[in-house]
């Protein structure tokens, strides 16, 4: 095929008795990269019932013996990096350092949630009060069983790691099923773990395409964790709502920048074009729109603009970035740019003409109306906005009213007050003087809020998404004032009183 040809997926019809064949293309140059199997409702439910047989053993190793086996499995993974990367690189089309960094930022959130996962979920004492101080209470968290996983085409490897491997850490198998346009890197992962306990199926992956996914919402999975796009979530919570199972969801959003009238502008440009454009601008923790201070807004633009002119799409290694992943996607952010143009924004940087199949070069637009489809739409493109504000009240307000951002950065040398700003905004994650580098922590939980996010992945949350809590209270000895009965003294009810308008009746 040509240079310019689009990532495609086939389904192919395969002979009497076989499966259908899912071709898929690297959209830089349209040539075949893999034929993977399209599974049907029959080897999903085989699929999982494997899984399902190996939880007992996978749950019974406890943390520290989870642990060891994870930490193999993240060297495995370490050791022969540069295989995953070729195939990630082939699949999205991202230049090898991008795909270089998606896998390190992987494996470092497989180290920490081996690491972690018995200090967060181990069995912790907890307080009573004076009328059950003979009670010992404690409180701990267990695996659910089988976690299914659906993971996204833009970053196919970070982005589920971010599921699998905190679940896996909990003492859950799972069942991965990756995105059509990227199911190399999903087998890969699953040969990976199958290579160090070939006869232990905690992780497995299943192929195919949209049918496929939702034989594994309908499968007998203990919670589904999701990320991907808008309709795709609202259908997989329909079908996770037939059979009551939980979900986990990480919508496709994007975040905003503020820069106020003390930020280091330069810093500020740098994060934004970076946050903006990295990936082709296809990546949730990106930067969708900036609002900027107007006595700093002019020069601003002009340090974005200078930068953002300065990246080139392409194939080869010195390219700043790759082509659009989804075909589809380009056509969103053509309509976007046009709308914007038509609203009464202006082209800074690029414009329709940016858009050269399957590449689209860098887009700045300034003064783009709130209500366009640039602002309010899904930011999937190398495409930034950049609005004037006139007080950090009005971006906070302007945030929330668009309230698709999954996170939000803001510039400033006065940390100290942005905490107070953050609480203002309906977003998961607020990074202050950086923007897209919070996603290299793995300690720090990560979720959006109502229709971007139900749930976290990474951090302590992260791993308590994929366990149920177990509390557990033991009698240490008989209570000296019983009220647990119905033979009670009536001197110790008198008491009991007594003590309670003490302790909560004065005050204090």
């Amino acid at each position: 095929m040509a240079e310019s040809a689009q990532p495609q997926v086939a389904a192919q019809p395969g002979g009497s008795g076989r499966s259908n064949v899912l071709t898929s293309y690297d959209p830089r140059t349209g040539e075949t990269v893999g034929n993977y199997a399209v599974m049907g409702a029959g080897e999903i439910n085989r699929t999982v019932r494997a899984a399902h047989a190996a939880e007992k053993w996978w749950a019974e190793l406890g943390f520290s013996g989870r642990k060891r086996w994870l930490l193999d499995w993240k060297r495995d993974i370490a050791r022969r990096a540069g295989e995953l990367v070729e195939i990630l690189s082939e699949e999205t089309g991202k230049p090898e350092a991008d795909a270089a960094i998606e896998v390190m930022l992987a494996v470092e959130n497989l180290d920490w949630a081996a690491r972690n996962a018995a200090r967060a979920l181990g069995r912790q004492k907890l307080g009573s009060t004076w009328l059950t101080r003979n009670q010992q209470a404690s409180v701990g968290y267990l695996p659910l069983g089988v976690i299914g996983v659906l993971g996204p085409w833009n970053n196919p490897v970070f982005t589920p790691m971010g599921s699998i491997a905190y679940a896996m850490a909990a003492g859950n198998t799972v069942v991965f099923k990756p995105h059509e346009l990227t199911t190399g890197v999903g087998v890969w992962l699953a040969e990976s773990w199958s290579r160090l306990a070939p006869n232990q199926p905690v992780l497995q992956v299943v192929t195919g395409d949209h049918a496929t996914g939702s034989a594994l919402c309908r499968a007998k999975v203990d919670k589904i964790a999701y990320a991907g796009s808008e309709s795709g979530a609202r259908e997989v919570i329909a079908l996770c709502t037939q059979t009551m199972t939980p979900v986990v969801v990480e919508r496709s959003g994007k975040g905003s920048m503020v820069v106020h009238v003390d930020a280091k502008l330069d810093d500020a440009a740098e994060a934004a074009v970076f946050g903006a454009m990295a990936n082709a601008g296809q990546n949730a923790t990106g930067i969708q729109r900036a609002y900027v201070a107007e006595s700093v807004y002019e020069p601003f633009l002009e340090l974005v603009a200078a930068q953002a002119a300065k990246l080139r799409p392409g194939a080869d290694k010195r390219a700043s970035y790759g082509p659009m992943i989804l075909e589809s996607q380009v056509e969103v952010v053509r309509k976007q740019i046009r709308d914007a143009l038509a609203r009464g924004g202006r082209a800074v940087v690029g414009g329709l003409d940016s858009i050269r199949e399957p590449y689209i070069e860098p887009v700045v637009l300034a003064e783009v109306p709130e209500e366009s489809l640039a602002i309010t739409g899904e930011g999937i493109g190398p495409v930034l906005v950049v609005n004037k504000v006139t007080s950090m009240e009005e971006a906070a307000q302007r945030i929330n009213a668009v309230g698709n951002d999954v996170a939000v950065s803001v510039f400033t040398r006065d940390v100290h007050e942005i905490e107070a700003f953050a609480e203002h905004l309906r977003v998961g994650v607020v990074t202050i003087n950086s923007s897209t580098a919070y996603a290299g922590i793995p300690a720090l939980p990560f979720g959006g809020v109502g229709e971007y996010g139900q749930g976290h992945s990474h951090g302590d949350q992260g791993l308590r998404e994929f366990s149920h809590t177990l509390a557990i209270a033991r009698k240490r000895y008989k209570a000296p004032v019983n009220l647990s009965t119905f033979d009670r003294h009536p001197r110790h009810l008198r008491l009991a009183k007594t003590i309670f308008r003490i302790r909560h009746g004065r005050r204090t």
